[in-house]
């Protein structure tokens, strides 16, 4: 079966020579200069925006390293039975979950007050979330990758991803010019459903609910592993002799910054980054700056944008913010990404430019990010905000988002068997 994949360039290629293997460590510290003092500029008045680029670097730093993408989690799982990725998804919903609920029942006290936590992402429950998660799972497969992983890989030099992202800010700008008629016809009626208070639960029941809930997909993704004979093998490290200095420095760090990190790691750090950055802001999302862009994107053309009905008051990624100025908390956390996720290719010397094997790859990759960016859109988020902080939030809407995305995702992977 061949999957989507991108051919590194041609060693003749001036774009592959930018920067050579040799000089990557150093770029990289280079990219790391000049992001820190970005932050540093931007702490002089926002200091909440600066935080938020901080945590941002440090998200694709790991997204980089742990390969952690949610596109590949259901494709693997579905086309070879592998789970290793999907593992990874679930421990950092798990960590996730736990903080979340710390942070909201300081926000909200009295789950039967009626008021739901501030910027939560609690979304609304209905037509619009399971026809995003379908479209979504459908897009992210055709396109190899889903939001998060299609930057992240931005940043590691593979052009189909600049294509899928704009594609996915080309499928905001449709969804901006038809969400009224969808908020008409479904979304202003849709619940928004919290777990704690709406089945009252309260914190203790709606975590465990969630975490339970979280255990039985574990154990149907080791089943459908051991169906498959697909296992993630130990590998015994060998004994180092003794070293000097130097060299016991070297071998600390480049577990970190040279080889991949297991994606359960990578996984639970997303989980407390999302922890962290709710506590002092919202929780994580990569969207809504990109609908910002399809939004500015409509103005320059010269069409009438119109006012987004109810968007406003739905939470999550909708790119709408109180900041002043170009670096709003919408663009730290989605732009800022960018640069913490090239620092890690260039430390782990993977950073190269890689072009499409084939025509078909740049169709596909145009398409997957239309659709991707369409149904993100209506169910206000990707995978990261209505899935990744949407469970954790204790809200019914991201679990219907889940299961949307998996239907999605399996139908997009007969889509890539017939393709190739």
């Amino acid at each position: 079966m061949n999957i989507p994949v991108e051919k590194e360039a041609s060693k003749a290629s001036p774009f592959s020579l930018l920067v050579p293997r040799s000089m990557q460590t150093r770029m990289g510290f280079l990219v790391l200069i000049s992001t820190a003092l970005i932050g540093l500029f931007v702490s002089q008045n926002q200091s909440v925006v600066a935080a938020v680029w901080v945590i941002a670097n440090v998200f694709g730093f790991t997204l980089q390293r742990s390969r952690f993408c949610f596109a590949s989690a259901f494709r693997d799982l579905f086309l070879f039975g592998s789970g290793h990725n999907m593992k990874g998804i679930i421990v950092g919903i798990g960590v996730s979950t736990i903080g979340f609920a710390a942070i909201m029942s300081w926000i909200v006290p009295n789950t039967n007050s009626g008021t739901l936590p501030s910027e939560a992402h609690i979304l609304p429950v209905g037509i619009s979330v399971i026809v995003g998660g379908i479209v979504f799972g459908i897009g992210m497969v055709i396109a190899g990758g889903c939001v998060s992983g299609s930057l992240y890989r931005m940043a590691e030099g593979y052009v189909a991803s600049w294509i899928t992202i704009g594609g996915v800010i080309l499928g905001l700008a449709a969804l901006t010019m038809t969400w009224n008629w969808w908020w008409d016809f479904t979304i202003s009626t849709e619940p928004k459903i919290w777990l704690p208070s709406s089945t009252n639960l309260g914190y203790t029941g709606g975590v465990a609910v969630t975490l339970i809930g979280l255990i039985i997909i574990y154990l149907l993704v080791i089943y459908r592993e051991n169906a498959t004979g697909i296992f993630t093998p130990d590998i015994a490290t060998k004994k180092r002799p003794a070293q000097d200095f130097q060299s016991r420095i070297r071998n600390t760090l480049d577990p970190v910054f040279k080889k991949g990190w297991n994606v359960a790691l990578g996984g639970a750090t997303l989980g407390v980054l999302g922890i962290v950055l709710y506590t002092i802001h919202m929780p994580l999302g990569v969207t809504g700056e990109l609908m910002r862009a399809s939004q500015l994107g409509l103005g320059w053309t010269g069409l009438d944008v119109p006012v987004l009905n109810g968007l406003a008051d739905l939470g999550g990624c909708t790119g709408i913010s109180d900041d002043k100025g170009l670096i709003t908390h919408t663009f730290a956390i989605t732009v800022g990404l960018l640069p913490g996720a090239l620092m890690g290719a260039l430390f782990a010397g993977e950073f190269k430019l890689r072009l499409p094997n084939n025509w078909r790859r740049y169709v596909q990759s145009l398409g997957g990010g239309l659709l991707m960016g369409y149904a993100a859109g209506l169910a206000v988020g990707c995978t990261v905000g209505a899935l990744f902080s949407a469970i954790p939030s204790l809200s019914l809407s991201g679990w219907v988002f889940g299961i949307a995305l998996a239907v999605g995702a399996f139908t997009g992977t007969q889509v890539i068997k017939r393709i190739h």
